[in-house]
């Protein structure tokens, strides 16, 4: 077992611990990455959806125009 006078790194657990840390962190990181990538592409999706639905109502003649109500009987 060498001494610890000859090691280069005298805390070298302590460094090993941090790095085993951060790398836990970063993987836990990525994940959350992941699931927020695939949460905002889903958004992505309804809100075009939603864009398309409202633009293809847009298109549709409103009821006032196609089909006019006469007006109330106190006119």
């Amino acid at each position: 077992m060498p001494s610890e006078k000859n090691d280069p790194l005298p805390d070298r657990v302590g460094l090993e611990e941090r790095l085993a840390w951060l790398e836990r962190h970063v993987t836990a990181q990525d994940k959350e990455m992941l699931a927020l990538h695939d949460a905002f592409a889903r958004l992505r999706r309804e809100l075009t959806a939603l864009r398309a639905a409202s633009a293809a109502r847009s298109d549709m003649p409103a009821r006032s125009e196609a089909d006019p109500e006469p007006p109330p009987p106190h006119y």
